[in-house]
């Protein structure tokens, strides 16, 4: 049974040169553009209980998460590392490096860089004020500029449906690598047009950056958690400039996301480790459905990054466009209940269509929490209850080790 049509939501085109794509939004969809947010809910959280990378506030799982990979992951994510440091470190001073070029007053400093970004392959361009609640408590000196361009870069397709492999992890960090590099490249275009410009390395976030996408007009959030914007929904990667350039702010919008994940729920019932909540809550002052992070961490470490989440969600697999068309047509969700939106298969566990779920052992999800020094207390503690006071020796090792744990955890921004 076919549904009236509310809006239609008209974009650029999936690749620079690509026509328009309209996405028709139903009536039934209809909620808000953007995300449902309360601003004071959203500052009082900022300023009280401030944001924090997780390589900072988890940095315990991060290192444990390096022994749970199979050797493949580990050799790859070495690799990627190396890479990316450089790019990293290029990123980091690009808040110091003077224009090049004199403004033009004439032009207009928007389309200029909306135009380059798609040329450079970024398929999601957009502009928004750079909302400093949601930067990281460890960058918020380093983040310097008040216009904030929003770039998505689209991982490759094929790679992605094969998710959790490690063919989709090439994709996944591969994408990174090819997205701060193009950041780089976009950043001396600004600065010759005359302006400052930052990198936010994709490989060394400055903060959480979807509420950013979201008020910048370039998708909702979904479910899993992720920006699905209406191209290649979370296939993408996702990274900022800052600059000081006058540029013409995005304006956020309603592309059904929040009503059709409502009915959607593939990405919830499908989750290998069910981390994901059914029902919304407000969570710093936005309603969102909330992940799980213990039951999701553990997963996504040992199977080659899971993201199955992203796998089965159908604006990933068929984009935004036929699926909501779909949706105005018949009043279904695309895909769902097929083995063609649903189906996964996890190493040594096997195959997992529609209503099939993996089981995992409690033990699974023991795991280290918090920073890597409350870790290490933590063990010191324990083995001080069993064992009682620790020798001289045990006590120089754990001094020793805790200064490298310490030392290994200041930042770049913070040296």
């Amino acid at each position: 049974m076919s549904k009236p049509v509310h809006h239609v939501v008209k974009r650029p085109g999936r690749r620079h040169g690509d026509p328009e794509a309209d996405i028709p939004i139903a009536e039934d969809l209809v909620t808000v553009p953007g995300s449902p947010t309360i601003n004071g809910d959203v500052t009082y959280y900022s300023r009280e209980y401030p944001v924090e990378s997780q390589t900072v506030e988890k940095s315990a799982d991060r290192e444990w998460g390096w022994s749970v990979y199979i050797k493949e992951v580990y050799d790859y994510r070495k690799k990627h590392d190396e890479v990316s440091e450089p790019l990293i470190d290029a990123a980091a001073i690009t808040g110091e490096i003077a224009p090049t070029g004199e403004v033009d007053p004439q032009s207009d400093p928007t389309e200029e860089i909306r135009t380059k970004a798609r040329e450079l392959g970024f398929g999601e361009v957009g502009f928004t004020p750079y909302d400093r609640r949601y930067t990281y408590a460890s960058k918020k000196r380093w983040a310097k500029f008040t216009h904030a361009i929003c770039l998505a870069l689209e991982q490759d397709y094929y790679q992605t449906q094969t998710i959790p492999s490690l063919e989709a992890e090439f994709a996944h960090f591969g994408t990174y690598e090819i997205a701060g590099e193009l950041a780089l490249r976009l950043a001396e275009y600004i600065r010759s047009l005359g302006y400052y410009a930052q990198v936010h390395s994709p490989n060394d976030n400055s903060g959480v950056f979807i509420p950013l996408f979201v008020n910048a007009g370039l998708g909702q959030l979904g479910a899993n958690g992720q920006l699905l914007s209406p191209h290649f929904g979370s296939r993408a990667r996702l990274m900022l400039i800052t600059t000081d350039a006058p540029v013409q702010y995005d304006e956020p919008v309603d592309y059904g996301i929040n009503k059709f994940c409502d009915q959607c729920q593939v990405c919830v019932v499908r989750c290998p480790a069910r981390a994901l909540l059914r029902e919304k809550v407000w969570y710093r002052g936005v309603k969102k459905n909330k992940l799980v992070y213990d039951r999701c961490r553990p997963v996504m470490v040992t199977y080659e990054g899971c993201a199955v989440c992203m796998k089965v969600c159908p604006i990933q697999r068929y984009g935004m466009k036929p699926v909501m068309e779909h949706y105005v047509e018949t009043g279904e969700i695309l895909g769902k209940g097929t083995p063609n939106l649903e189906g996964y298969e996890l190493r040594d566990k096997g195959y997992f269509g529609p209503g099939e779920l993996p089981h995992f052992d409690r033990e699974m999800f023991e795991f280290p929490h918090g920073t890597k020094e409350e870790w290490l207390f933590e063990q010191f503690k324990e083995a001080v209850e069993k064992n009682g006071a620790p020798s001289e020796d045990h006590s120089v090792e754990f001094a020793k080790e805790l200064h490298r744990v310490v030392k290994a955890g200041v930042s770049r921004t913070d040296e």
